[in-house]
Parts: structure tokens; C-alpha cells; sequence
């Protein structure tokens, strides 16, 4: 299978968001890695928006689990939203639900967290 993902970061005040746009797989690393750099260095919460995502492997599931313990070691904070029910329950089944609050959308995410 042919992997093909965009990493997109945008500001949005306290947080740093990137958008997630196509499949998150192995080949997804350096693009993730990268976009998650750019949104730490101008944001202590890094928000990923999965509105975007078209399928997710174990591989991608694995990304997130490194970006999260970089973003703890950090000391910064990782949300999501725009999960899909399926990949909402592939974070309880794994239990990233317990280590990344989950929001249904960008504004209810922002809100959170200048609250």
C-alpha cells in the first residue's frame, strides 16, 4: 500500500495545531516528527487534528505513542480531535485515551485549554 500523508502546522493561540491529512503509517515518521518540532518550538500544547485521516496502522499508533512520551518529556501537552468512532475506539483499546484528551472538534479543544 501506497502511504501518502500531509503534516500542516498552524497557530492557534495558546496551541500549535497540526492538521493530519491522508494515512498515518511508518512512512508518516519524518513528516509527523517534523510537524510536531515546528508546533513544540511556538506552543506548550500541541494539538492533532485527525479530521483529515484516512486510515491509521499499528505503525501509526506507534508514532503517536513517541510523540507523546517526546511531548511529556517536553513538557508540553497533546490533544487530539476529530477522531472517528473507529479510531476513537482504537484509543481506548490501546489506552491512549488515558494519556491524550480527546475533543470532538478545534473549538471545543481550544476552549479547554483556555479555560
Amino acid at each position: 500500500m501506497n502511504s501518502t500523508s500531509t503534516m500542516t502546522v498552524r497557530q492557534a493561540p495558546p496551541a500549535a495545531i497540526i492538521d493530519i491529512r491522508g494515512d498515518l503509517t511508518a512512512q508518516s515518521e519524518h513528516g509527523l516528527s517534523d510537524a510536531y518540532a515546528q508546533a513544540a518550538e511556538a506552543a506548550n500544547t500541541v494539538i492533532l487534528n485527525f479530521d483529515g485521516l484516512e486510515y491509521m496502522n499499528s505503525s501509526g499508533i506507534v508514532l503517536l505513542v513517541t510523540l507523546l512520551i517526546r511531548a511529556n518529556r517536553q513538557n508540553k501537552r497533546l490533544i487530539v480531535y476529530g477522531l472517528s468512532d473507529h479510531y476513537r475506539h482504537i484509543f481506548q483499546l490501546t489506552r491512549l485515551d488515558d494519556a491524550i484528551l480527546i475533543f470532538d472538534s478545534e473549538a471545543d479543544a481550544l476552549s479547554a485549554i483556555r479555560a
